[in-house]
């Protein structure tokens, strides 16, 4: 098994493996519920506790993500931009960066055969759906608000079960290559152990 999923992580890191969520009909109250989630435009705070915690992932991140994206100031808008949602979401930001390497390869403007977009190939379906159709799934933090948010909602679904969300999430549901590649780039690649600093003493 472990050799299985280290074959599928080799194969995530040089290839998209974009999915499709699947249409659902939603009930009235989980509509409102997700169109208010995407529709909250107020201006994004920090989600790190402090700016030593900030500067601690940010900058980790940041090196991991260079090959991928060369410019720095966009990596750490990126990175800001992933951990403000995730963390809005409830998701651990690690976990949406492993989504986004397997879904779109960390690629703003690509676009799968089903016709998902942006970094974590979100159906467009959705705007419809939610009642925003002039929204762009291209715009950075529009698609991380919907991937976030949608990942969220499956989760619910699932009561937790991160492997039927994924499955879900990527409209591949029962099918374990795709949450195992999610798994093992979130693991081998994006997994993060905050540093430990010493404690000031005599003062």
């Amino acid at each position: 098994m472990h050799r299985l999923i280290a074959a599928l992580y080799l194969l995530c890191a040089s290839a998209a493996y974009a999915g499709a969520q699947k249409y659902e009909p939603l009930a009235a109250s989980a509509q409102a519920a997700l169109h208010k989630a995407v529709s909250d435009s107020r201006p994004p705070g920090s989600s790190f506790r402090n700016p030593i915690d900030a500067a601690d992932w940010l900058g980790e991140m940041s090196r991991r993500l260079e090959k991928r994206i060369p410019s720095r100031e966009y990596r750490i808008d990126l990175l800001r931009s992933v951990h403000y949602e995730a963390t809005r979401a409830g998701l651990d930001p690690q976990l949406v960066l492993g989504l986004m390497q397997v879904e779109s390869g960390f690629r703003k403007y690509a676009v799968s055969s089903a016709g998902a977009r942006g970094y974590m190939q979100v159906m467009p379906f959705w705007l419809k759906l939610l009642g925003r159709p002039e929204d762009s799934l291209f715009d950075l933090r529009t698609n991380l608000r919907y991937g976030c948010t949608i990942l969220r909602h499956y989760l619910d679904i699932e009561k937790g079960d991160l492997y039927r969300a994924l499955g879900r999430y990527n409209g591949s549901l029962g099918k374990p290559e795709y949450p195992n590649m999610v798994r093992a780039a979130w693991q081998n690649q994006w997994a993060y152990d905050k540093p430990t600093r010493p404690t000031e003493t005599g003062r």
